[in-house]
């Protein structure tokens, strides 16, 4: 009984943070973070995927933006070069992104630990080296602009208010998918494999394929991602695909909860609001003008991850629901005093 109260309570805080959200752009006084909203319900599936790989399968990945970044081009090239459908582009890149994260993913999976990270960080160096030297298709360090929006018949996705539920629409479709799988006998599994690897094998669990599976669907997620970016910008580059882009990923899901796919949003939403409101007020003070800006978005978000890990080890999500499951039985308690 307690248990099912708390859960009330939880999903009722979560509610009264998601609903404000979703009305920005209804709100005049908040209608200027349309924008920023966007790029938060993007990243937002970005951290998903990879909490399903790290968080509940234990595997280890830090070149999760090569996909995002692979989503992206092919999005950008084939709907910009070759004017092929927009939609078509982008499930063409899924495709092509989750073919590429199966046929390197049996190899790479064979590696634990150090050796797995070491893997997956040389795998989105390499994509993003890849990124600057194929200029003939991708338009190298200058990259592409005039990317097509997208839409649907005659009515497109021209303006931030219409992309906003947009790209909101495949965020949430994407989170409840996740929850989904991780309710699942694959979630089960994949819970077992990040326990033991040799005990999930003993019980007839296949850990290579699921493990594989898990890395598809992580990079498939990164590939829609990667596409609504390139048509929210309407230009590509090779930089936001970097390794500093990977590390800001792993950041945001860990902030967010690793163990936890609600907590990609509230990974993906402190990240985005620190880059883009806190810190750009934090470089025009005169006792931050020295340093610079790449140097100071490391520190802070360095000193974000310290303090997440130290004082909500499992993430803002769950930190936040164990502080209202530890409140809520104080508070019926003062309700039911005479």
């Amino acid at each position: 009984m307690l248990a099912r109260v708390r859960s009330k309570w939880t999903w009722l805080a979560a509610g009264l943070l998601l609903v404000p959200l979703m009305l920005v752009p209804f709100v005049s006084a908040l209608s200027p973070y349309t924008g920023l909203m966007i790029f938060i319900g993007i990243y937002t599936m970005v951290t998903v995927g990879l909490c399903l790989l790290m968080g509940y399968s234990g595997q280890v990945s830090l070149g999760q933006a090569a996909f995002f970044g692979i989503g992206a081009y092919f999005s950008a090239i084939l709907s910009k070069t070759y004017d092929v459908n927009p939609w078509l582009a982008m499930l063409i890149g899924a495709a092509a992104t989750g073919a590429f994260a199966y046929v390197i993913g049996f190899p790479v999976f064979r590696l634990r630990g150090n050796y797995l990270a070491m893997a997956t960080l040389g795998l989105g160096v390499i994509v993003h080296i890849l990124f600057r030297q194929l200029g003939q298709y991708t338009g190298g360090p200058d990259g592409m602009a005039g990317i097509p929006y997208l839409s649907v018949g005659g009515f497109a996705f021209d303006t931030p208010f219409r992309r906003y539920f947009l790209i909101w629409g495949f965020c949430l479709a994407t989170l409840l998918i996740s929850q989904n799988i991780v309710n699942s006998r694959t979630g089960r599994a994949l819970r077992a494999i990040h326990g033991s690897e040799t005990a999930a094998e003993s019980l007839g669990i296949n850990v290579s394929l699921y493990k594989v599976r898990i890395f598809v669907l992580s990079a498939v997620f990164s590939s829609l991602a990667g596409s609504l970016f390139v048509h929210h910008l309407r230009f590509v580059s090779p930089q936001p695909f970097d390794f500093m882009a990977s590390v800001v990923i792993v950041v945001m899901a860990v902030t967010g909860g690793l163990a936890s796919v609600w907590g990609a949003i509230f990974g993906a939403a402190t990240i985005r609001i620190l880059g883009d409101e806190i810190l750009p007020r934090l470089e025009n003070l005169d006792a931050l003008k020295a340093w610079h800006v790449d140097y100071l978005n490391i520190i802070i978000y360095a000193l974000l991850l310290i303090l997440v890990m130290i004082f909500m080890p499992q993430g803002l999500f769950l930190g936040l629901k164990d502080a209202i499951g530890r409140w809520q039985p104080k508070l019926s308690r003062k309700g039911a005093a005479p």
